[in-house]
């Protein structure tokens, strides 16, 4: 596995991959009907493609397939962080947290799902506050979370 920075072409592959990441991983942690708000299957391509291009944002690569990617902004906010469902356990969100925590000064942020709270906790992240999430008039529990440096 190697990681790169984001590049144009990655959008697609990018954006199936959360979907299917959502769908899968997450499911053990809220419905079908929170999933299907969450991920919709419908991402604005361009709109990601604009956010990722804004922030530092990375990808891993295992022969030849993106495995996994995360993106921070200056500020410090941890905006998205997602690996493959196959490639899970195998510390790819490990490598490319790394880099992305490297690639700002001060402290991190970020919104993490009930599935990936423990990821987070064990790097040092705490609960700043528990929050309900509306979307499409349906609830979906994260948690907002920092790392003080």
């Amino acid at each position: 596995m190697f990681i790169r920075k984001y590049q144009v072409p990655d959008c697609e592959e990018i954006a199936a991959l959360f979907y299917n990441t959502v769908h899968i991983v997450n499911a053990k942690d809220y419905t079908k009907e929170q999933l299907d708000v969450w991920a919709t299957g419908q991402v604005d391509l361009e709109k990601w493609n604009q956010s990722l291009q804004e922030h530092y944002s990375i990808v891993a690569v295992e022969n030849g397939v993106i495995v996994g990617f995360g993106d921070i902004d200056k500020t410090g906010y941890l905006d998205r962080l997602y690996v493959h469902a196959d490639y899970q356990g195998k510390g790819i969100a490990t490598a490319i947290c790394n880099q992305l925590e490297q690639a700002v000064q001060g402290d991190i942020t970020t919104h993490a799902s009930i599935t990936a709270k423990p990821f987070f906790e064990k790097r040092g992240y705490k609960v700043v506050e528990e929050q309900q999430v509306e979307r499409q008039g349906i609830f979906l529990t994260n948690f907002c979370m920092k790392k003080s440096r």
